[in-house]
């Protein structure tokens, strides 16, 4: 078989690499600290605009200590929808000090309904829906990461 064959293969495997490593990003630690203990997760950081409105959308699938901290760079009331997304969702409204200043849980799949952070906050941690509830997480526990505290 000559190398003709292989190019329309060849590109097909580079466009598909590709486009899935445009949706791949560097998993970071993240800890959350209860009455129950630490608890350690593995999030992706939503730092652009462009990362903060796609966020989980279109995922079917959210390992259980995985989750997504979204950083708006600075405190300010949040609202936060689930439009496209199919994994319903604890969302953790945390103060700049990683502070929990609120908690949203069991965001419904697709819903349009504005859950709003309830008063300034720099970050939003997004996890499967329940985590909040075994934690026993709760307004003043923290959360820590590299990014929280920044300035």
């Amino acid at each position: 078989m000559g190398r003709g064959r292989f190019l329309p293969l060849f590109f097909t495997l580079l466009l598909f690499a590709a486009s899935g490593s445009a949706r791949a990003q560097t998993l970071s630690p993240l800890f959350i600290e209860t009455e129950t203990g630490t608890h350690a997760f593995s999030v992706e950081i939503a730092a652009t605009p462009a990362q903060r409105a796609m966020g989980l959308m279109h995922r079917r699938f959210l390992p259980q200590t995985n989750g997504m901290l979204f950083d708006f760079g600075h405190s300010q009331p949040v609202s936060m929808w689930m439009e496209n997304t199919h994994i319903p969702l604890d969302m953790i409204f945390i103060a700049t000090n990683g502070t929990v200043a609120s908690i949203a849980e069991n965001a419904v799949p697709f819903s349009l309904d504005v859950i709003d952070s309830g008063g300034p906050v720099r970050y939003v941690l997004e996890v499967n829906a329940g985590i909040a509830e075994r934690l026993r997480l709760k307004p003043g526990d923290m959360v820590r990461h590299a990014i929280i505290g920044e300035e």
